[in-house]
């Protein structure tokens, strides 16, 4: 990579800048209050004041920081509460029943896989199947270490969501992650209701 001159008026741009601005000592904290174009309100300190000796500078006491995290998809299917027969329950969610019918919507994007997945459960319950599998796939990470997270796996976040949605909550019982032997965390048994 070649480096480029600064031309004379970026110099006088740029000591303009640094002109107006005062360096942060390493013994020194941010003070928001200081900077703020508005006065910020704080809430009053619990601590006693710090005593400056000149040698020892005062430690920034830690922040207690919380995040109010979602629950990540495997425990909010758990904890949701059974609609369907639980003796069927138990055995599907071992791996003992087989379902009818399947789709797989590997490598499909999201408007392509909705319009898949909605035909094909409509359709399954018209022909009155019970229990189908919908394979998602786990997902790629995706994650590039920015500031935003990405999710892992956009179809398998997606696919519950378009389930509990109309026009398919009315066709959809119940929906859990399958059996190791039918996908594991990359796949999602779908449990119909009866046609009337």
């Amino acid at each position: 990579m070649t480096r480029r001159r600064l031309k004379p008026e970026e110099i006088e741009l740029w000591r303009q800048v640094t002109d107006k601005t005062d360096a942060l000592h390493r013994t020194q904290t941010f003070d928001p209050e200081v900077y703020a174009p508005h006065p910020v309100k704080r809430a009053p300190d619990r601590q006693a004041p710090v005593q400056l000796d000149g040698k020892n500078p005062p430690k920034p006491s830690p922040r207690r920081v919380s995040f109010d995290l979602a629950p990540s998809l495997p425990d909010r299917l758990q904890k949701a509460p059974v609609q369907m027969d639980r003796k069927t329950f138990g055995r599907m969610s071992r791996g003992k029943v087989r379902p009818e019918a399947r789709i797989d919507l590997h490598g499909m994007t999201l408007d392509r896989a909705h319009g898949a997945l909605t035909r094909f459960i409509l359709s399954s319950h018209g022909a009155g199947k019970r229990l189908v599998l919908v394979i998602t796939g786990k997902g790629k990470d995706r994650d590039d270490g920015g500031p935003i997270p990405t999710r892992f796996g956009v179809l398998r976040h997606q696919v519950p969501q378009w389930l509990a949605a109309p026009p398919l909550a009315s066709a959809v019982m119940q929906v859990s992650q399958a059996h190791l032997s039918h996908g594991g965390s990359g796949a999602y048994y779908v449990y119909l209701r009866r046609r009337r």
